[in-house]
């Protein structure tokens, strides 16, 4: 939830590339241009859960980039100093989103919840505590590429274990869109490769 992230203006546009593997349906998405931007998103192909979504550009030499998750966590990256190994001990933001919210997991903050205010500021998420331990501040990009306010009601969070799970009610025209987005991804059926590699899907 960076503030870095790419955001395209509208998330159904581009050329899309589908496959299937090990039980989950991958959705590959390019918007061509100067700052081309790679999608790739993975889906449960049971539920449909949206479980991956992360998003690439070009680096500045032209190159490729490095790979920014929105949604599901990134894969441990492994030092050969131990020294320069972050700590698994410390606090991070997870994304895993519900059909009806947006949830986000903040893990290793063992505070009771009676320490925490999550307020909306400047349309960013704001997190708090009492004994000024922490502080947190994200987007939430889907709401930030339909130029929707975020709203204080919205908003609700509770505690459970090492864990603050803070939830944000998606807004009637955000569900509407991945109802249609859902259905076209039904439609997209695909196949499970037959030997090694990908089966290409119907591209849009």
């Amino acid at each position: 939830m960076t503030e870095n992230l790419p955001i395209p203006g509208d998330l159904s546009g581009g050329k899309r590339t589908v496959f299937v593997v090990d039980g989950r349906k991958k959705v590959h998405t390019v918007w061509e241009g100067p700052d081309e931007v790679e999608m790739a998103e993975e889906y449960d192909l049971s539920s449909d859960e949206l479980l991956v979504r992360k998003f690439k550009t070009k680096n500045k030499f032209g190159g490729e980039g490095e790979w920014i998750f929105e949604i599901g966590e990134p894969p441990i990256k492994h030092h050969f100093d131990e020294e320069l190994r972050e700590s698994s001990n410390n606090p991070y933001l997870l994304r895993s989103d519900k059909v009806e919210a947006f949830v986000f997991r903040i893990r290793n903050l063992s505070y009771p919840l009676d320490v925490y205010s999550v307020n909306v500021e400047d349309n960013k998420i704001v997190v708090r505590t009492s004994n000024k331990k922490y502080f947190k501040r994200f987007i939430i990009p889907d709401m930030i590429r339909l130029k929707l306010p975020l709203e204080q009601k919205a908003l609700s969070f509770t505690h459970t274990g090492n864990t603050l799970i803070i939830s944000y009610q998606k807004p009637q025209v955000l569900l509407t869109t991945e109802r249609v987005w859902r259905e076209e991804r039904r439609r997209t059926q695909g196949q499970r490769p037959p030997q090694n590699g990908d089966v290409q899907c119907p591209t849009s």
